[in-house]
């Protein structure tokens, strides 16, 4: 009586576990970069929330003005979020993608007699850091800050990023 032995040889095996490999190594640093990438628009969309609901506050409170260079007096979270929301906005984002707090600035500070005129939101990027002062355009680093004043973006990720 001869029994058939059925299954895969080791060098079968092996091919598999090395086609695998090569798939994976392919594959999880583009995943890496996909999960980069979707913090970095996260950030972006909520950065829009935040001036939309501030531009409509400032606009039904007839004190808006959108003219200046970017503004450098820190405004708090807390008295902003405190002002937009539910009115304006009914959940105010305070954090960006990486979970670190946004940077909210005006050309004086909140309650001032005379109301802020210019306004700016600063996410710190990947790294969390300030990079000091602000870079016109486009940029292809992750760690990059990204600025938004006045409706429009200031400085941005673009095109093919680098860790």
């Amino acid at each position: 009586m001869s029994r058939k032995q059925r299954g895969f040889t080791l060098i079968e095996l092996l091919i598999v576990v090395a086609i695998i490999g090569i798939l994976a190594a392919i594959a999880i640093p583009n995943l890496l970069t996909a999960m980069q990438r979707s913090r970095q628009k996260r950030s972006m969309a909520d950065m829009r929330t935040i001036a939309t609901a501030w531009e409509a506050r400032a606009t039904e409170t007839n004190k808006y003005n959108a003219a200046g260079a970017f503004p450098t007096v820190s405004i708090s979270l807390d008295d902003l979020g405190h002002y937009l929301a539910p009115t304006y906005v009914r959940t105010f984002p305070r954090n960006d993608g990486w979970d670190h707090a946004f940077v909210a600035t005006a050309d004086q500070s909140w309650g001032a007699a005379t109301p802020a005129q210019t306004y700016g939101l600063k996410c710190l990027g990947k790294d969390g850091t300030d990079d000091g002062a602000v870079v016109e355009g486009a940029t292809t680093n992750f760690d990059c800050d990204i600025v938004f004043s006045q409706g429009l973006f200031v400085e941005y990720p673009e095109g093919v990023q680098q860790q």
